[in-house]
């Protein structure tokens, strides 16, 4: 079920009435309905895929049963070890078997061998790279003694199927919002008054600036041999907005949708593009994502601690698993790879930490050292997002070649190129919003700090009349429901 369809208009209503106001005093009957409702939710899609999210929450509720009854060490690893082999084998099995296969089959053929092996016809499960991650959290920090586990499977199933967030995100932690479903929530009008502004905000960078961006980045993207350097890079420079609406929109409506029901889960964008370094990039961008890999990968591995080698040895690592984690496609490791050369600088200089308030925090616009620097880091991620969307590293340097041609300095021109300047002043208007409100949790979450109330119902008016008019009504799924 998507976020932006008629069927989610009708299904969130409906579980916020019986929510609280038909089960609002049993806390058991309140969770139960919340994991009917998730697999509702996530049936929508095709029921089949429920099988899978339903192992792999009774692996993982068993897992952690097992760990509170265990104190031998042996069995406490092997009991861990069952987890990370049922999620991560589900994981590896649906989404990278083909790519392994495929890429089995060309190495073969470079030393002259023609091996036919029979690949798999499936889909991949939507969301799974997200389910398995959140469940695997809770799995690890029961065996680290950071969590006590749950007895109560329905509180369980809650967490790992929570439908705000099970899909895209937020990758939540166990510790945080498992704790979450044992306590009873009370109905606060400002928390859900919040949470649909929330849900207003990120329908607007779904419908209207990332839906409407992706019009023309695909148009540019998919024919790209035929377009001209400045074309290009314009291309590359909607996608960029496409992806950051799109991901974000969808944290954004999760996250809106959650404090509806009481729940508080984290912020998953910080206002990436207002970064100074890469380094602030990444602590601003996809969070739950980068610091999950952070704190169950990178530091396991020794993080910055070591030598230069092992600095260098476990920034590679670190990027280049989570360009594997959003898909099988060389072009998501190449991505990877490439911020890693970006970071990697600023983490043997130990200026990586260097920026982490927020930039001209206090005054209106930023000086021009944090202006040069925004724009370096935001040039650097658009080139490193052509490979992100590129169909694979071939067309992904062929599309640079051309931006470093001299057809840059040429005017753009691609079919609908008129109507794309109504689109661009959107995103100019909506970088400026994000810009002023850089210091909130979401861009417009203070809008209701305005002391007259006409200017804010206006500014809402304004919103909603923009979706409705400008924003793009064909249900189109979020980019991550393929990762």
């Amino acid at each position: 079920m998507l976020f932006n369809s008629l069927d989610f208009a009708i299904f969130l209503p409906i579980v916020f009435i019986l929510y609280w106001f038909v089960f609002n005093k049993s806390l058991k009957w309140q969770n139960l309905l919340i994991v009917i409702a998730s697999y509702v939710f996530y049936g929508w899609w095709d029921w089949r895929f429920l099988s899978l999210i339903a192992f792999s929450t009774l692996v993982d509720y068993f897992v952690g049963l097992g760990l509170l009854n265990q104190k031998n060490p042996k069995k406490q690893k092997l009991l861990l070890f069952i987890s990370l082999f049922v999620n991560l084998g589900l994981l590896g099995f649906f989404k990278y078997y083909n790519f392994f296969l495929d890429n089995f089959v060309e190495a073969f053929k470079f030393f002259g061998y023609s091996i036919n092996p029979q690949g798999l016809n499936v889909i991949l499960p939507v969301g799974i790279s997200f389910y398995t991650f959140q469940t695997l959290s809770y799995s690890i920090d029961v065996y680290r003694g950071k969590l006590k586990p749950t007895k109560n499977f329905i509180d369980f199933a809650a967490f790992v199927s929570f439908f705000p967030q099970l899909v895209a995100g937020p990758i939540e932690r166990a510790t945080h919002l498992l704790p979450q479903f044992y306590k009873r929530r009370v109905f606060e009008y400002d928390k859900a008054v919040d949470g649909l502004r929330q849900i207003l905000w990120g329908l607007f960078k779904k419908m209207v600036i990332a839906d409407n961006a992706a019009r023309y980045a695909n148009e540019i993207f998919n024919h790209s041999e035929n377009y001209s350097g400045s074309t290009l890079l314009l291309g590359a420079l909607f996608f960029t907005f496409q992806i950051y609406g799109d991901f974000s929109g969808y944290s954004d409506i999760a996250i809106g949708t959650s404090r509806l029901f009481g729940f508080d889960l984290m912020q998953n964008f910080n206002f990436p593009y207002f970064s100074r370094d890469i380094a602030e990039f990444w602590r601003r961008w996809h969070i739950s994502l980068s610091t999950w890999f952070r704190d169950y990968l990178y530091i396991p591995l020794g993080g910055s601690r070591g030598g230069t080698w092992k600095k260098i040895r476990n920034t590679f690592i670190i990027f280049i698993v989570s360009g594997f984690w959003h898909g099988a496609n060389w072009t998501f490791i190449v991505w990877g790879a490439l911020n890693a050369i970006y970071f990697l600088p600023l983490l043997l200089t130990k200026k990586n930490r260097k920026h982490t308030n927020t930039v001209a925090e206090g005054k209106l616009l930023p000086n021009f050292k944090e202006f040069i620097q925004l724009n370096i880091t935001f040039w650097l991620t658009v080139l490193a997002w052509v490979f992100f969307r590129a169909s694979n590293v071939k067309h992904a340097l062929s599309y640079l070649n051309e931006i470093f041609s001299k057809s840059l300095f040429t005017i753009p021109d691609f079919p609908g190129k008129r109507h794309s300047i109504l689109i661009l002043f959107f995103i100019f208007t909506f970088v400026v919003v994000e810009w002023i409100g850089r210091t909130s949790k979401y861009g417009i979450e203070r809008i209701y700090m305005l002391n007259n109330n006409f200017i804010r119902y206006l500014f809402y008016f304004i919103i909603v009349f923009i979706i409705m008019a400008f924003g793009n009504f064909k249900e189109n799924q979020f980019i991550y429901f393929q990762f």
